[in-house]
C-alpha cells in the first residue's frame, strides 16, 4: 500500500431465492446513491478483514468472503486515488436473520435485487465493471467456493539464539504480533479448522485464531518441517482429505513445505500447474494464500489464488 493512496474494500454479497440469483446492494444516505458495500481499511487491518467488517457494519450480514472478483480504481475529489478491493460472499438465510439493520445516517436502505436490475441500478460504472466480473464466476458455475489456505509461521526467534531442538523454537515478539494480526483476515475467510504442524513456532502462530474461533488446533506431522526433511510428509494425503471434506481450513507450516502443499492442492483438484504455484508457496513469515475451490465440483480446478503480506 502508498501512503497517497486510499484503500478500501467490500464484497458482492449474493443469495439464492427459489434458485434465483439476488444481489445485495445499498442506498447511501448522504450521498443519494446505489452502491455495493464497502468501507475504508481501518488502521493495521488486512483488506480482507476491512471487506467483511463493512459488510456487516452496512447490512448487518455476517459473511465469510469467497473468490475475489477485481479491483476498482478511481480518483476522490481531493485528487487521491481510491482503490476498492471486492471478494464475492455468500449471505446464508441464518446470517440474514440474524442481522439488525436499521437505517442510519450512513445506510437509508439495503435491497436485494436481480442481476439485470442491479446493472441498470448501480450509480457508477466502476461498481458494475466489479459485478460483470462477479458473473464471470456465475457463468463458470463456480460461485460456491471454499478456502483452503496456506499459512507461513510467524516470526520465529532465529536459530543464532536458540539452542534447544530447532522445533520447539518460539515466536520472536513480532511473530506474536503477525499471529494475532492474522485472527481477522482468517475469520473473514470464514475458517473453522485448524491444521497446524507440531512445531512450536507453527502452534504458536495460530493459537490467537484457535481462542477466538473457540476451536481446538490438530496437531499434523504431515506439515511438519523435519517430517518434510526425513522424507515423511504425507502432504497428498492431507490435502487429498481436505479436498474432499469441503470445508474452510488454514494449513499452518513452513516455507520448505508449503511448495508441495500448493502443489498438491493443484494436483488434486485437476488444475494445470504452473508458475503462480510458485508465487503463492513462496510466502514471507505471517503471510498466507488462500486457494478458493468450487464448493459443488472440486474437481473444476482452483477456481483462485490469492496472497496476503503480514502487516506488522
Amino acid at each position: 500500500m502508498t501512503d497517497t493512496a486510499v484503500y478500501a474494500a467490500g464484497a458482492v454479497v449474493w443469495r439464492l431465492v427459489e434458485n434465483k440469483l439476488r444481489i445485495l446492494v445499498v442506498h447511501r444516505t448522504a450521498y443519494r446513491d446505489v452502491t455495493l458495500p464497502k468501507g475504508k481499511v481501518d488502521p493495521g487491518e488486512m483488506l480482507a478483514e476491512t471487506a467483511a467488517r463493512e459488510v456487516e457494519e452496512e447490512t448487518g450480514i455476517r459473511v465469510a468472503l469467497g473468490a475475489p472478483v477485481g479491483v476498482s480504481k478511481y480518483h476522490l475529489p481531493n485528487g487521491r486515488q481510491k482503490i476498492v478491493h471486492y471478494w464475492a460472499a455468500e449471505a446464508t438465510d441464518i446470517a440474514i436473520r440474524a442481522s439488525s439493520f436499521v437505517p442510519n445516517k450512513e445506510i437509508a436502505a439495503v435491497e436485494w435485487v436481480s442481476v439485470k436490475k442491479a446493472l441498470g441500478y448501480l450509480s457508477y460504472p466502476v461498481d458494475i465493471e466489479i459485478l460483470e466480473n462477479f458473473l464471470k464466476l456465475v457463468d463458470d458455475g463456480v460461485l460456491s467456493t471454499f478456502p483452503i489456505i496456506a499459512l507461513r509461521h510467524g516470526k520465529a526467534v532465529s536459530r543464532a539464539d536458540w539452542d534447544g531442538p530447532d522445533a520447539s523454537r518460539p515466536l520472536s515478539g513480532r511473530g506474536k504480533r503477525q499471529a494475532n494480526a492474522i485472527v481477522g483476515p482468517l475469520q473473514a475467510f470464514g475458517v473453522r479448522k485448524i491444521i497446524s504442524s507440531p512445531a512450536v513456532r507453527c502452534m504458536k502462530s495460530v493459537v490467537p485464531l484457535s481462542a477466538a474461533l473457540g476451536r481446538s488446533i490438530d496437531r499434523d506431522d504431515r506439515l511438519s518441517q523435519d517430517a518434510w526433511e526425513q522424507g515423511r510428509a504425507d502432504v497428498r494425503s492431507l490435502i487429498g482429505h481436505r479436498v474432499r471434506s469441503g470445508k474452510a481450513a488454514v494449513l499452518c507450516s513452513h516455507g520448505p513445505v508449503l511448495p508441495d502443499v500448493l502443489s498438491e492442492l493443484a494436483l488434486a483438484t485437476g488444475t494445470l500447474r504452473g508458475s503462480y504455484l510458485g508465487s503463492a508457496s513462496a510466502l514471507e513469515v505471517g503471510a498466507f494464500s488462500v486457494v478458493h475451490l468450487s464448493a459443488t465440483n472440486p474437481g473444476s480446478g482452483i477456481v483462485s489464488i490469492e496472497t496476503h503480506a503480514p502487516t506488522v
